[in-house]
């Protein structure tokens, strides 16, 4: 039976357009999935959007399920949630997470596709790989009972790590944003709240997130003496200066990457991709992330909401596209 399906392509910087394609039937060891609803990684989307991926980086952040080349038409994405329409009987008819772009039906193998659980909604699902993005960093720069952490920047990836970390024990966490609309987001997730200029200094780490020059130099600011700014960030084509004069080196400060490419060396030899992204799954049975979803579209309206959403004139954490029902 010929089948198509519809997806989202960035046909240059700033324009998007849905395009339909045949889609292939499903072969031995792949499943057919059907997506209910995907989500907007809005920062590294924009970026996508805007033509801000640098050449050296090509590789590098291309999705895995991406087609197309940042240089030219791209089709983008990696936050899907779909019901298995054919596949083995373990999976058909289940809802599962996929590192998939915003198509409106794929075909992927099986082991490409990972079930939610039944106490998880499809649309919480969508947050899946950020929260993946958050569990890595706290294996890279896990909490001590007691520690006072500030997470700077309070986007989807800084919303996830806050709400992770204030699970341990003893564990206070602030927030900080320049958007103080960020208080109510904090509350729901159980966490303190400051405006840059207000937050706690002495902190024994700090996440950055907020991918901005400022949000970095306040960060190192508000760690204490022999503490570590942990850099999740993606500044894509942009150059950021790091204050490495004044006190950075008589208070022995450190700065260290973390990102989701790789499995944390602290949980490599034991968690592959799929097991960390189980673990995320599984943790969004709390429902306080659903404070991070926080608009949603028809997916016929992504080309006309993604320049607003990469633009900024449609504030949003998580944007959920809401794909066509049968």
């Amino acid at each position: 039976m010929s089948r198509t399906a519809r997806a989202f392509w960035v046909r240059s910087p700033g324009e998007g357009e849905i395009r339909e394609s045949a889609l292939p039937g499903p072969g031995p060891g792949e499943v057919l999935v059907r997506t209910l609803y995907s989500g907007v990684s809005r920062a590294t989307e924009a970026l996508v959007f805007g033509g801000g991926v640098p050449p050296s980086q090509y590789r590098l952040m291309r999705a895995p399920f991406q087609e197309g080349d940042f240089d030219g038409a791209v089709k983008y994405g990696y936050l899907s949630v779909g019901v298995v329409e054919e596949g083995p009987p373990g999976l058909a008819g289940r809802t599962v997470f996929a590192l998939y772009p915003h198509q409106t039906r794929f075909v992927l193998p099986e082991e490409s596709v990972r079930r939610v659980p039944e106490d998880v909604p499809a649309r919480r699902a969508v947050l899946a790989g950020t929260v993946e993005t958050a569990v890595n960093a706290l294996w890279d720069a896990p909490p001590l009972l007691g520690d006072r952490l500030t997470v700077v920047g309070a986007g989807m990836v800084g919303c996830c790590v806050a709400r992770l970390a204030a699970g341990v024990p003893g564990v206070r966490v602030q927030l900080v944003d320049v958007d103080p609309a960020r208080a109510e987001v904090a509350e729901r997730l159980g966490v303190e709240f400051a405006l840059p200029e207000e937050a706690g200094s002495g902190r024994d780490r700090v996440f950055h997130t907020s991918a901005t020059q400022a949000g970095l130099e306040r960060a190192l600011e508000l760690v204490a003496a022999e503490g570590e700014v942990v850099e999740l960030s993606w500044y894509g084509d942009r150059r950021v200066s790091v204050p490495l004069g004044e006190y950075f080196h008589s208070r022995r400060l450190a700065v260290r990457s973390s990102q989701v490419g790789v499995v944390a060396p602290a949980r490599r030899d034991r968690r592959g991709h799929g097991g960390r992204l189980d673990l995320a799954l599984e943790l969004l049975a709390d429902p306080a992330f659903d404070s991070l979803v926080t608009g949603e579209s028809p997916f016929e309206d992504l080309p006309s909401v993604m320049p607003r959403l990469a633009g900024g004139s449609l504030p949003a954490l998580c944007h959920l596209i809401v794909h066509p029902r049968p």
